[in-house]
């Protein structure tokens, strides 16, 4: 739980705050974005929730923030258990966002998908008690995709509790000795039924992708939405090879997907050639970017 004497001045006065261990890693705006806004640095209460949604939300980002650095002065039992009892998020068609996201991974997204052939865990969130039994009454885990080096967290921890497969991309692959499927090339590759490997070096030189179902893109840091001015975005900066990244960003448009869920930044749903107009113009900003 946040401390009150670390309390941000950026925040409103009121229930819930933000204090300055925040590592603005967006997962709170991502959640409660009516309540939480980036001012400065850091993460702030832009204004307090108002009704029973927008403290659900509140709750919500509250227990999903990697290091606790959000509070509520007066903490209500009722809501917070009923907050932790949403994650895994239902998002659509048995995809969930795991929440609890983890510090080891600078508070990345991860993501749950139930399938009929084996579960899936796409990249990871904190090891804990609530999500384990979670994924134990959907049927556990089977594999386990890590879209890079970056959000490993307690992967580890998961593959051993429920003996499941881990794919890695090779040149990512020091980063995780347990991997028992690595994936090697930079093509498409079908990996089960509805999964596809997308690789997109450049963020990392392994960096991939996942495509489930050509629905739902897992984008790891390759790739994510911003809200505000509404587009798609990718790394400016720790980027290991931006000629690579921008090629990648082009190969997303030999396929078909209607939502772009990131580790880092918010998702998205649109349909599939409104997405692709967003990966073009993506493309053009970065060349023009690039030729200044």
């Amino acid at each position: 739980m946040a401390d009150r004497k670390k309390r941000l001045e950026s925040n409103v006065d009121g229930q819930f705050f933000v204090d300055a261990t925040c590592i603005n890693c967006d997962a709170c705006r991502q959640l409660a974005p009516e309540t939480f806004q980036e001012i400065g640095d850091y993460s702030a209460v832009m204004r307090q929730p108002v009704g029973e949604t927008q403290t659900r939300r509140a709750y919500q980002a509250l227990l999903a923030c990697p290091v606790g650095s959000i509070g509520a002065e007066r903490p209500d039992s009722t809501h917070m258990d009923h907050a932790k009892a949403s994650f895994p998020l239902h998002l659509e068609g048995g995809v969930y966002y795991c929440g609890f996201n983890s510090e080891k991974s600078f508070g990345a997204n991860s993501f749950f998908v139930h399938h009929p052939e084996g579960n899936w865990l796409i990249d990871s969130p904190r090891y804990i008690k609530h999500l384990v039994e979670a994924f134990e009454q959907k049927g556990g885990i089977r594999f386990m995709f890590l879209t890079h080096e970056d959000d490993v967290a307690d992967a580890d921890r998961y593959a051993g509790r429920f003996g499941a497969e881990c794919f890695i991309h090779r040149a990512d692959a020091g980063a995780v000795p347990f991997a028992r499927r690595i994936i090697d090339g930079t093509a498409a590759q079908r990996l089960a039924p509805d999964f596809q490997v997308v690789p997109v070096p450049g963020h990392t030189p392994g960096s991939q992708a996942l495509l489930y179902k050509e629905r739902f893109l897992f984008t790891g840091d390759h790739l994510w939405w911003e809200p505000h001015p509404g587009r798609l975005n990718s790394p400016e900066t720790l980027v290991w090879n931006r000629e690579q990244l921008d090629r990648s960003i082009g190969i997303l448009l030999d396929h078909r997907f209607e939502w772009v869920l990131a580790g880092h930044g918010d998702r998205v749903r649109l349909s599939v050639d409104e997405l692709h107009r967003q990966l073009r113009r993506l493309l053009r900003r970065r060349q023009g970017v690039a030729a200044s």
